[in-house]
């Protein structure tokens, strides 16, 4: 397969699917969703993207241990019956279970039993075609659920039957623009960011009512004349400037403050957008009953290198050189781990530091925090530049997750993997893909001589330091972590299909299970009727695939033969 053929894999035109609603029945005994109940969850379950506001991925449940980790086995799967990346987290409420998969599916299920309540699939039109064809999940409020599709619509259904209560229409696919991410619910507020950054377009953060579907307010991530930021474009660049804003954020119910990340500038080359280029590549701290924005951490200017920054930034807090800190804490795609300060009216910087090898970055100005550009491998016009990481970076979308029992931020890395390309001056074409450069010219390449690839890595935010480290000689890691109260942190991410615990402490890998698919999905604990479930989507595709032609061209010994297809694994103790 060529470069161009992977690049171009996920642009692929659906086969038209009719909206229908199929299965058993209704669910009878649904739990309303309530802001109570999301501020403060459950142990049993795991209703927002991260299971909590705070974005840290990690259960309180702890039945499941090191000690008995040895003795989980599959209790049920299920077939979702389509392909391609199956990155969204199984969303549970009181023993009811929604997965989102691609081409605009959402099933429920018991989350006990396996056994179906109701299926939706959303027509897709025939000529839709994007980057990335997936959804990363279902939000829940009240009595509905609330998916955000590949065509740009919010819909709401019920989430007793299914049914389509609300469909609205957010931009228009026709330009490129799509959303993939699991709305963000904050107190009656349907929260979405767009996707389509690669085609052009100016990103923003939007909010529905959750009642009736009525856009409340919106905030472009590229301020626009008269908005403060503005002067750090050129021109009219900003107007298609990029900084899509395609992942859920995470919110700080005390201060009523959302984090959003933010994407890389359009297109690739910073010389065609000369400047800071704000607010591509950071956080934003928006108020979610206005959208306005509170203020902001950028964690690398005029961004060449399409590292997205758009992984929200977990709320942790943190005993730090003597002090209490409400940080912010973003390993990020540019290779840097961020520590900052979530103070009551800016984004302190507070640390940070390479958590993988990196040839960028010659380091960080100690007060703002600002990165310090080595220009021999920043992209440029009419050249090929080389740089490390390559533009999937030190760590892509998948999340890493934080441990209230160690202290540690588990991140899913990858090593040892360059990339480059040559930056080219290319019209832009509503609709049409617009890098800067030429797909078949982008690079993915192993250093010489790597003896692996992917990394799970336990740090220390207060310290700095790296507490472990797990190797994986022969794949990437692509696949959000989760850790859990029983000391484990459970992963998938490789091209060996195999989903993993490992102890949280030590690193020593305790368990594993071949699954149908390599995982891209993220782990969720749950507990139905006292036993303690694990659950993950397994199904391959999208960037983890096309990294895995890349590496296949290679010759390093690596085939890029992983199989699709998503099934939803369910996980218990053997009685």
């Amino acid at each position: 397969m060529t470069r161009k053929q992977w690049l171009l894999s996920g642009f692929v035109a659906f086969t038209c699917l009719v909206s229908t609603v199929a299965g058993a029945g209704p669910i009878e005994n649904y739990s309303p969703v309530t802001a109570q109940r999301l501020e403060n969850p459950e142990a049993a379950n795991w209703m927002l993207y991260r299971r909590t506001y705070d974005g840290q991925g990690y259960s309180p449940l702890d039945q499941i241990t090191t000690a008995n980790v040895k003795n989980l086995t599959p209790v049920w799967t299920f077939a979702t019956g389509v392909v391609e990346g199956h990155e969204a987290p199984p969303i549970v409420n009181n023993g009811v279970m929604f997965v989102a998969t691609p081409m605009g599916q959402v099933i429920a299920l018991n989350a006990k039993t396996g056994d179906e309540y109701w299926r939706y699939k959303r027509q897709l039109p025939d000529d839709l075609f994007q980057l990335h064809p997936t959804s990363r999940g279902v939000g829940l409020w009240e009595d509905k659920l609330y998916l955000a599709t590949t065509d740009d619509h919010v819909v709401a259904l019920d989430a007793k039957t299914g049914k389509v209560v609300w469909d609205t229409k957010v931009q228009d696919y026709k330009k490129g623009q799509y959303m993939t991410l699991m709305p963000l619910i904050v107190d009656g507020k349907v929260i979405v960011g767009g996707s389509g950054g690669e085609f052009g377009v100016r990103g923003y953060v939007a909010a529905y009512d959750a009642k009736d579907g009525k856009e409340l307010w919106r905030t472009f991530t590229i301020p626009g004349e008269g908005e403060p930021g503005h002067d750090s474009w050129q021109g009219d660049d900003w107007k298609n400037g990029g900084g899509s804003a395609w992942m859920t954020g995470n919110y700080d119910k005390d201060t009523k403050t959302i984090y959003w990340g933010v994407g890389n500038a359009a297109p690739w080359p910073g010389e065609m957008h000369p400047g800071d280029n704000l607010y591509t590549s950071s956080v934003l701290a928006l108020d979610p009953n206005t959208g306005k924005i509170k203020t902001y951490h950028q964690y690398h200017q005029n961004d060449s290198w399409d590292w997205d920054e758009v992984d929200a930034p977990m709320l942790v807090d943190l005993q730090r050189d003597g002090r209490s800190i409400k940080s912010l804490i973003h390993p990020g795609r540019d290779a840097i781990f961020w520590v900052l300060e979530r103070a009551p009216t800016k984004i302190n910087y507070v640390a940070g530091w390479p958590f993988v090898s990196t040839d960028v970055w010659k380091g960080i100005e100690p007060e703002s925090g600002k990165p310090i550009v080595d220009p021999a491998h920043k992209p440029v016009i009419g050249k090929r530049v080389e740089f490390c990481p390559s533009l999937w970076g030190g760590k892509d979308w998948p999340s890493a997750a934080y441990s209230q029992k160690t202290g540690l931020v588990y991140v899913p890395a990858n090593e040892n993997f360059c990339g480059g390309f040559t930056g080219e001056k290319i019209p832009l074409k509503p609709g049409e893909l617009w890098l800067g450069t030429k797909p078949e010219d982008i690079g993915l390449k192993a250093k010489p001589g790597a003896d692996h690839f992917g990394e799970l890595q336990a740090w220390d935010p207060a310290t700095g330091k790296k507490v472990w480290q797990y190797n994986f000689p022969k794949s990437q890691l692509f696949g959000s972590v989760t850790a859990t109260a029983g000391d484990l942190v459970f992963a998938g991410g490789t091209n060996d299909r195999n989903f993993r615990a490992f102890n949280a402490k030590t690193g020593e890998l305790l368990w594993e299970q071949k699954t149908n698919s390599g995982i891209m999905g993220m782990p969720v604990s749950y507990e139905v009727d006292g036993t303690q479930y694990i659950a993950i989507q397994s199904g391959w595709g999208v960037d983890a695939q096309r990294i895995q032609d890349a590496l296949a061209t290679n010759n390093i010994g690596i085939e890029s033969n992983v199989p699709q297809g998503g099934v939803i694994w369910v996980f218990a103790l053997k009685k």
